[in-house]
């Protein structure tokens, strides 16, 4: 077989080795290609040999065979011709204890404080990131607060697919699964419709719509693939949109379109994926006022709005600010904990799936 066809097939199998060791996912399959230890077939895992099969074998039932045998799991499977599966039950502790999340735009923001949030509560983490330098200070920063093997960096540029792939591709052979997509790479351009570029309109879309399709396609493959070897297991795609993903935004049209067309792709793949256990849902945070997207000096969004005359009468970017600040009932920006506590519970939530929920302090409020 050559190397993407051993990959595909290594994908293939890690997620159904995990779900038939715990059927509600609470395990982990790291997959080693052969000639990595601990792959020679002499090798005994723990409790004894380790299960050998053949690439076409059908997994269930060898898997089942082998634990009438012996009495025990498998903690070793080795496939010819392909490589080895190392299996272990998570020792993790936390309201997210043994699931598997990416997120993406994950190496600084709301991407790393979520990324992070998850981490603290016993998730395993696939840092991905277009800035590979700052995922693997973020990932290096997770191990060593939560232990090593929590998080992996992966290189991610969402808006191509082959690469969208390989980040999913690499969360399996690294964790052996996925429950939480959390979809947060997002971008923003404002300019009014004269004055915006087609390129910088493209630029959003890409990033901030047909991203986040682009995930959800390749994550609810290995989703629904879990799915069919545990009929009651559930996982979770949450998009990180916009509170102008719930109204209009002036001299911000690239963005407010986008999130508004993310809603409508919550909406419409929670309909499709719901069959398969799979909960879709937005969460629509207000201002981060106190974030760099907003307070950096020369491409901040205080810097933005200021010159592109967005706040009318703004002299200066505390002029800007304040108009912020004073649109808000509970008289402040949202913060990266209150966009946590919101993801935590449309995960925790069984009964939720194709919302769009405001994180905005009042300021946005549904009918």
């Amino acid at each position: 077989m050559k190397n993407e066809e051993k990959t595909r097939l290594a994908c293939e199998i890690a997620p159904v080795l995990r779900m038939l060791y715990s059927s509600e996912g609470l395990a982990t399959v790291e997959f080693f290609h052969d000639g990595e230890p601990p792959c020679p077939t002499a090798i005994a895992d723990s409790s004894g040999n380790p299960m050998i099969i053949e690439p076409d074998a059908d997994i269930s039932s060898e898997f089942e065979s082998y634990c009438k045998v012996n009495g025990f799991k498998p903690e070793l499977v080795n496939v010819r011709d392909l490589g080895c599966f190392k299996i272990t039950e998570s020792k993790k502790h936390g309201r997210m204890a043994g699931k598997i999340a990416v997120v993406t735009g994950a190496a600084q923001g709301i991407g790393k404080s979520l990324t992070v949030s998850l981490a603290a509560e016993g998730a395993l983490v696939t840092v991905a990131d277009r800035n590979i330098e700052d995922a693997l200070i973020c990932t290096r920063e997770i191990n060593e607060a939560f232990g090593k093997y929590t998080a992996v960096a992966v290189q991610t540029d969402v808006t191509g697919e082959a690469s969208v792939e390989c980040l999913m591709q690499e969360t399996v052979l690294a964790f052996g699964g996925l429950d939480i997509l959390v979809s947060n790479a997002g971008v923003l351009i404002a300019g009014g419709v004269s004055d915006l570029s087609k390129e910088d309109f493209d630029f959003v879309t890409n990033v901030n719509y047909t991203g986040y399709f682009l995930c959800v396609k390749y994550a609810s493959e290995i989703m629904k693939l879990q799915r069919k070897y545990s009929p009651g297991y559930m996982a979770d795609i949450i998009e990180i949109n916009s509170k102008s993903g719930l109204e209009g935004s002036s001299r911000n049209s690239a963005y407010a379109g986008s999130k508004f067309g993310g809603i409508g792709l919550t909406q419409s793949f929670a309909l499709e994926l719901v069959e398969y256990g799979i909960k879709v849902n937005a969460v629509c945070p207000g201002n981060l006022l106190d974030s760099p997207l907003w307070t950096d000096p020369e491409r901040g969004l205080f810097r933005q709005y200021l010159d592109s005359g967005k706040v009318k009468g703004a002299k200066t970017i505390n002029d800007v600010k304040k108009y912020y600040e004073d649109r808000v009932p509970m008289g402040r920006g949202c913060t990266t904990y209150d966009i946590a506590r919101a993801v935590f519970y449309v995960i925790e939530q069984k009964y939720e799936t194709g919302q769009a929920i405001p994180v905005t302090g009042g300021q946005i409020m549904l009918n």
